[in-house]
């Protein structure tokens, strides 16, 4: 049984077919990536497994269980938790108080305070930056507070939206080596990325989306070798 398992999933935007009947799955431990150009509805699978979309057909089940009952701050309470497009964090609070929203559902303040230890840890610069209002950070910055808040949440299976959009490409090395030991650590990650070629590189298996479909599927070196992905995402002729 996979930890999280997308089954044949139709969602819609008003009259607007979006997901046409997509398959996922993401076993415990992977960093799975979805590719796919613009509009393709990747970010509309993050959305709709996260709660924020209802499907209108298909299943979407946490270990075995579906989520179809759940409003989405369950879903996120179960341990389903995103790291939205555009990073979105919370503009006019410090970068401590940002982290401590994310770790709002819990209670047991030892192992919240262990978990902000880890989370300056792992992001040196946000300790650095601890008391700073949180929409004076640079983007890459965001981007570290961003996953780290989510991280605060205890996620089951990390869902990052877009993570290396609009950072320079020094940056976007940072980002996925971070995703990189995010997964080394024991965090399972299901990650949307236009960066197909990095997405390719730290994913274990990834999906192709066109038009709300999924088209290919399969190991990501397999995938990387594919002459239509190579082509129409990896910029290779």
């Amino acid at each position: 049984m996979a930890l999280l398992e997308v089954d044949k999933v139709h969602a819609y935007y008003g009259n607007v077919h979006a997901l046409k009947g997509i398959s996922i799955t993401v076993e415990d431990g992977e960093i799975v990536t979805l590719i796919g150009a613009n509009g393709a509805g990747k970010s509309t699978t993050l959305k709709t497994i996260s709660g924020l979309l209802s499907p209108r057909q298909g299943e979407i089940r946490l270990e075995g269980i579906s989520l179809k009952q759940y409003r989405a701050h369950e879903i996120a309470g179960r341990g389903v938790v995103q790291v939205p497009e555009g990073r979105r964090v919370f503009g006019q609070l410090t970068v401590m108080e940002n982290l401590e929203m994310g770790a709002y559902t819990r209670s047991n303040h030892e192992a919240i305070q262990n978990d902000l230890d880890r989370m300056f840890t792992l992001f040196p610069r946000l300790k650095e930056r601890k008391g700073q209002v949180a929409g004076t950070l640079s983007g890459g910055e965001q981007q570290m507070l961003s996953t780290a808040r989510a991280l605060m949440a205890e996620p089951r299976i990390l869902l990052m939206d877009e993570p290396s959009m609009g950072l320079a490409p020094v940056l976007v090395d940072s980002i996925f080596e971070t995703i990189q030991e995010l997964n080394h650590a024991g965090t399972t990650i299901l990650l949307v990325e236009q960066n197909a070629r990095m997405a390719l590189q730290v994913a274990s298996r990834g999906y192709v989306m066109q038009t709300g479909e999924i088209v290919l599927s399969g190991a990501a070196s397999e995938l990387r070798a594919n002459e239509t992905v190579r082509k129409a995402y990896l910029g290779i002729r």
